[in-house]
């Protein structure tokens, strides 16, 4: 079959051994390392992938020793006992034309306990604990545990180990001055600076061999004051190439930093330019990576020779089948991730088990099963939102004949308004996958139609999904003219004046916030407005990419309020890895955020309110509820009286911290039963 990605699916020659395409699956700590069971979870959730048709796979970080756990008991390799057990991983993968390395995470400073070490004792800001510099009898025993713990992945049957050099831990504290203030051989000049790496990657190829594969993940891209310069990096990649890396994977950006790399408001492919700087500077392979995920993106990257290979981590949460998709050309139907982070990301950083808002199966592969139905039973899915979407496909793909009644003249539900906002343009492709996997199980869909109780004896079971309603709150004046929601907003039914005051400062108030707030052309469309709007330097003449850059963003169109009832920090709801964005965004662009507010009422002059019993005005030309929402179920006990086979999922089920996440997974755990 002649595929439409010929790059991307073309061998990479190693010399002693061959990836059978351009495509790494990259590392993410998925939380299974830690729990009961792990082990088996992860190798059924890697051998989906390596069947799904990926080249090579690199696992979640494993720390060499204690000191370098990225939390207490987080996972780490240092015995042959441990190692026996990760070849559950190996052996399920190697049913497949697929390598596997093992990603070796020495946390540093980022260690979240109190037995966290660096190259000095400089404490992160974004640590509980502060850190020990390591001495020089420190630093040789952790080069022989880095050593160790190759030599251990090598016996558990993995094909190399990459050795995480960016992203601010620990070998990144050596590397730049910001962490090193060191007066030894191992701190001082950047010769000196980088001689713990090639340290560890020169011993790990003497005691491992040639035929095992070393991938270096190099911070290309610090994003942070005192960050390695251009020069710097070349440097060290050219060194690296010495010892005997094989491949060099590229790394964006410290944990500390406050620049976005991966978040849905970065460009597709945003960072693959600084990975072309570097071709041609060594003759081994590069790995770009951040944000590709489509093969589209991926093929078009290494066409235009950024890269050799392309690195896609949470493409792979939403849809394993990822590349054997586009070797079928069947692009269309593969899953996208919309980086959203709130089942990945989030979870890691809760100390979760990391799934995915488009695919709740990921990592719960032994635990949700799609098993083909024995019975076919007629289903009504009241509701094309979400929820809806994802239990009409589930139970269709399973077998059932299954109808989709939505009211609205297209899918979607909260989704249409979602794809709307500057920033979150990806949600058109979770809509595109849904109208794929409804015409290819063959759903029936008939919008602009009305479902009532009087219709549920006609199927065997009903599930409403029927959404949520905007919450009203008891204010005085809230029938104000002033007075709009914020589906009228998103809608464009009002054109909104040039000052106004959002009541309500969760997820939709942020999402109010930035849509009423941008100006021009969005920037996480275009990565050259995306890295003036956060001060990046793409001609790397400053050090670490951002030293001395200012943010340039323009002036906005109209004066913003955004207020919340709860004392605390505005949006603290938000996503522990995107919250923080969010909030820069709209400073940037001089929203201002006001908590601990009570509300007094709305009239002619503007919003009243108290705050520490002071009374204020804002004098504003329109105010928007933002208030949340309360189930939309009016429908379920009627319903449920005529057919008892009714269940209510989604925003109907539970309008109160609504998140797509949570209906979602909800949806497909129970069409997975039905």
């Amino acid at each position: 079959m002649n595929s439409n990605f010929p790059n991307l699916l073309k061998p990479l020659d190693l010399g002693f051994t061959t990836l059978r395409n351009r495509v790494l699956m990259g590392s993410m700590h998925t939380g299974l390392e830690e729990v009961k069971n792990g082990y088996k979870r992860m190798a059924a959730y890697f051998e989906l992938r390596a069947k799904g048709g990926v080249g090579l796979i690199v696992t979640g970080g494993i720390a060499p020793n204690f000191r370098g756990w990225v939390a207490p008991f987080s996972s780490k390799l240092t015995s042959k006992r441990i190692a026996r057990k990760h070849r559950l991983i190996t052996e399920a993968v190697h049913k497949y034309d697929t390598k596997i390395c093992m990603q070796i995470l020495h946390a540093g400073r980022y260690g979240y306990h109190p037995f966290n070490v660096s190259a000095s004792n400089i404490k992160s800001p974004i640590a509980k604990f502060k850190t020990k510099a390591l001495s020089e009898s420190s630093i040789q025993s952790t080069i022989n545990d880095f050593v160790r713990c190759s030599k251990l992945a090598k016996y558990a049957g993995y094909d190399g180990v990459e050795i995480m050099g960016s992203e601010g831990y620990l070998i990144n504290q050596f590397i730049v001055k910001r962490t090193n203030r060191r007066n030894d051989k191992w701190g001082g000049s950047y010769q000196n600076r980088i001689k713990f790496p090639l340290e560890i990657v020169r011993r790990i190829r003497e005691e491992l061999g040639k035929e095992f594969i070393i991938i270096f993940r190099l911070s290309m891209l610090d994003l942070v004051e005192g960050g390695s310069t251009w020069e710097e990096v070349v440097q060290l990649a050219k060194e690296l190439e010495k010892v005997g890396v094989n491949i060099i994977n590229t790394g964006i950006g410290w944990h500390e930093s406050r620049i976005p790399t991966i978040a849905t408001m970065v460009p597709r492919g945003a960072f693959s330019w600084v990975t072309k700087r570097m071709m041609g500077e060594v003759d081994i392979p590069l790995i770009t990576t951040n944000r590709i995920n489509t093969p589209e993106i991926a093929e078009k990257v290494l066409a235009d020779g950024h890269a050799d290979m392309v690195s896609m981590a949470r493409p792979f949460l939403a849809d394993p089948e990822f590349v054997n998709k586009a070797i079928e050309n069947k692009s269309e139907e593969i899953n996208t991730c919309i980086a959203c982070n709130q089942a990945c990301l989030d979870h890691a950083f809760k100390g979760k088990v990391a799934s995915c808002l488009v695919n709740p199966l990921a990592c719960h592969e032994t635990e949700i099963i799609l098993k083909k139905i024995s019975k076919v039973k007629s289903i009504v899915v009241v509701g094309a939102g979400p929820a809806g979407l994802a239990y009409a496909t589930t139970a269709a793909k399973r077998g059932h004949k299954v109808t989709l009644i939505e009211k609205s003249n297209s899918i979607g539900g909260q989704f249409n308004m979602a794809k709307k906002i500057p920033g979150k343009e990806e949600f058109h492709e979770t809509l595109r996958y849904f109208q794929v996997m409804l015409e290819k199980y063959k759903v029936d869909i008939k919008l602009n139609t009305t479902f009532n109780s009087s219709m549920a004896n006609q199927y065997d079971k009903v599930i409403l999904a029927t959404g949520i309603i905007p919450r009203k709150p008891k204010i005085t004046g809230i029938d104000h003219p002033k007075v709009v929601g914020y589906i009228d907003v998103l809608n464009n039914k009002v054109n909104i004046g040039s000052s106004v005051a959002l009541i309500g400062a969760g997820g939709i108030g942020f999402d109010v916030a930035e849509y009423l707030s941008h100006k021009g052309e969005s920037t996480s469309l275009k990565t050259s407005l995306f890295m003036k709007e956060w001060g990046v330097d793409m001609n790397f003449l400053s050090r670490g990419g951002i030293e001395g850059i200012k943010p340039d963003i323009s002036k906005p169109e109209r004066k913003i309020y955004l207020l919340q009832r709860k004392n605390g920090k505005v949006g603290a709801g938000l996503g522990k890895t995107t919250g923080w964005i969010h909030r820069f965004s709209l400073r940037n662009k001089e929203v201002k955020m006001i908590n601990n507010v009570e509300y007094n009422k709305i009239d002619d002059k503007g919003l009243h309110y108290t705050r520490n019993k002071k009374e204020f005005v804002l004098e504003v030309d329109h105010v928007v509820i933002c208030a949340g929402q309360l189930s939309n179920n009016s429908i379920f006990e009627s319903s449920k009286m005529v057919n008892n086979n009714t269940e209510i999922i989604g925003g109907a089920f539970l309008a109160s911290e609504l998140d797509a996440k949570k209906a979602i997974d909800q949806a497909v755990r129970s069409a997975a039963n039905v």
